[in-house]
C-alpha cells in the first residue's frame, strides 16, 4: 500500500468517527434550539440520550462480533450511510415518540454497525510497532473533525437567522456529509489490508460463540476494559470543569466557557504525541504513567480549598488532567496488539471491552448530577472528584497488572481456548 493511500485510509476514519457522533449528540451544540423546535422539555432531552446511551452498550458486544464478520470497508460505509438517512428523518422534528425511536435507530446504526468495524480498520491500518501511532493519530483526528463540523454549523445556523428552519437546515447539511463520508470510505478503504505484521498469531477459526468465549477468557480484554472505564469517568468528569470555574472560583460564565473550548483544542495534540510516545515507550508503559498522572491530578481536584488565588494553579491543574484523558483515549486500544488479541479478533474484542469501558456515559451524568445537586458549592465537586479519583486508581492498578503481564508473555493467552487450540493445531499439521 503506497504512503497516499494510507494517508487517505486514515483520513477517512478520522473524518467518519469525528462526525459521526454529530447527529444524536446535537444537543451539545443546539440545546435550546433542539428544545424548542421540538417541543422537548429537558427531562425527554435526557431520555432521549439516555436511551441511545442504552441501546449503544447493548450493541457493542455484537457489533463487535460483527466486524470480525464483515468488512470494516462495508460495515463503515453502512454505519455513515444509514445514520444520516436518519438525520433527514430528524431534520422534520418529529413527534418524542419518533424521536425514541430515532435515537435507539441511531444506538444500533452507530455502534453496532459502525464503532469496532472503525477499531479493527485502525489496527490493521499499522504493524504491531506503529499502534501507538496509529490510534492516537485516529484520536486526534476525531478530536478535529468533532469540533470543526460543530464551529461550522453553528456558524451556518447563526447565518441563517438561528430559526427553526436554520435547525432544520443544519440538519439536513450534516447528514449529507455523512452520507458522503460513508460513499467516501466505501471508495477508500478496502475489504483486506495488505499489512500483514497487524497478525503475528494464525487466522483464528472456530464459530461465533466459540470466538466470544475465546475473547472472554483473555485477561487483557477485562484489563483493557478497566483502563477504559476508568479513563472514560475521568473523561465525562471533565464536562463539570466549567460550572467548578464559574461557581467554585467566580470565573465570568464567558471566561469558564474558554476553558471548555482549551479542553476540547487539548484533545488532537495530546492523542497524537501520546501514540509517538507510546510506540517508543510500549504502550503499556505509557498507559500506566498517564494513568497515574491523571489520579494525581484528581486527587488535588479532590482537596484544593475554594480560593481565587489558586485559580492559576486550577487551571494548570485543568490541563494537565486533559492532557492525561486524551493521551491515554489515545493510546488505549493499542493495548488489544500489545497484549497479542489476534487481529481477527479484533472486532470482538473491541466491542466486549467497549461495553464495560463506556459505562461512564450512562452513570457518570447521572452520578454527577445527584453529588451536585446534594451537595451544592465546593462541597460537591469535592466529592466528585473523590469519585473519579478512586475509579481512576482501580484503572492505575489494572494497567500495572497489564504492565506485568507484558513481562510474561506467557499469560497473555487463555490457554484452554478452543479457538487457538485448533489454529495451532492447524499450524502444527501444515509444518
Amino acid at each position: 500500500m503506497n504512503r497516499l493511500r494510507r494517508s487517505l485510509i486514515m483520513l477517512i476514519l478520522c473524518l467518519t468517527g469525528g462526525t459521526i457522533f454529530g447527529l444524536p449528540y446535537t444537543f451539545e451544540v443546539f440545546y435550546i434550539p433542539m428544545q424548542q423546535a421540538m417541543g422537548l422539555s429537558k427531562t425527554q432531552m435526557g431520555v432521549l440520550m439516555g436511551l441511545f446511551a442504552g441501546v449503544s452498550m447493548a450493541a457493542y458486544f455484537p457489533g463487535g462480533w460483527l466486524a470480525d464478520r464483515f468488512s470494516p470497508r462495508k460495515l463503515i460505509a453502512l454505519g455513515m450511510t444509514s445514520t444520516g438517512l436518519g438525520g433527514f428523518y430528524f431534520a422534520t422534528f418529529p413527534d418524542y415518540g419518533s424521536l425514541l425511536w430515532l435515537h435507539a435507530y441511531w444506538g444500533v446504526s452507530i455502534n453496532l454497525v459502525f464503532w469496532s468495524a472503525m477499531i479493527k480498520a485502525t489496527r490493521d491500518w499499522a504493524p504491531s510497532a506503529e499502534q501507538g501511532r496509529a490510534f492516537g493519530t485516529l484520536e486526534a483526528g476525531r478530536g478535529v473533525f468533532e469540533v470543526l463540523p460543530a464551529m461550522a454549523m453553528l456558524a451556518v445556523f447563526a447565518w441563517l437567522g438561528s430559526t427553526d428552519a436554520a435547525l432544520a437546515t443544519v440538519l439536513v447539511g450534516f447528514s449529507v456529509v455523512n452520507i458522503t463520508l460513508g460513499l467516501a470510505a466505501w471508495w477508500v478503504l478496502e475489504d483486506r489490508s495488505d499489512i500483514g505484521e497487524c497478525d503475528s498469531m494464525p487466522r483464528m477459526s472456530g464459530n461465533g460463540w466459540a470466538r466470544v468465549v475465546t475473547v472472554l477468557k483473555m485477561p487483557t480484554v477485562w484489563l483493557t476494559a478497566i483502563i477504559i472505564m476508568a479513563t472514560n469517568t475521568a473523561y465525562w468528569a471533565t464536562y463539570y470543569f466549567t460550572p467548578y470555574a464559574s461557581e467554585v472560583f467566580l470565573l465570568s460564565v464567558a471566561i469558564a466557557g474558554l476553558l471548555s473550548i482549551g479542553r476540547m483544542w487539548v484533545k488532537p495534540f495530546a492523542a497524537l504525541a501520546s501514540g509517538f510516545v507510546a510506540d517508543r515507550f510500549g504502550i503499556s508503559r505509557t498507559v500506566a504513567f498517564f494513568m497515574v498522572v491523571t489520579t494525581i491530578s484528581f486527587g488535588l481536584f479532590a482537596i484544593t480549598p475554594s480560593n481565587e488565588a489558586l485559580l492559576p494553579l486550577v487551571v494548570v491543574n485543568l490541563a494537565v488532567a486533559a492532557a492525561g484523558i486524551f493521551s491515554l483515549r489515545g493510546i488505549y486500544w493499542a493495548l488489544l496488539d500489545e497484549g497479542s488479541v489476534p487481529a481477527s479478533l479484533t472486532g470482538t474484542a473491541a466491542g466486549a471491552a467497549s461495553v464495560i469501558g463506556f459505562l461512564p456515559e450512562i452513570y457518570m451524568p447521572l452520578i454527577g448530577g445527584v453529588i451536585l445537586d446534594g451537595n451544592p458549592g465546593a462541597s460537591g465537586y469535592r466529592l466528585l472528584f473523590t469519585g473519579v479519583t478512586a475509579a481512576m486508581t482501580v484503572g492505575v492498578g489494572a494497567a500495572f497488572v497489564l504492565l506485568r503481564r507484558k513481562r510474561d508473555p506467557g499469560e497473555r493467552y487463555a490457554p484452554e481456548s478452543p479457538i487457538l487450540v485448533s489454529a495451532a493445531e492447524q499450524s502444527s499439521s501444515g509444518s
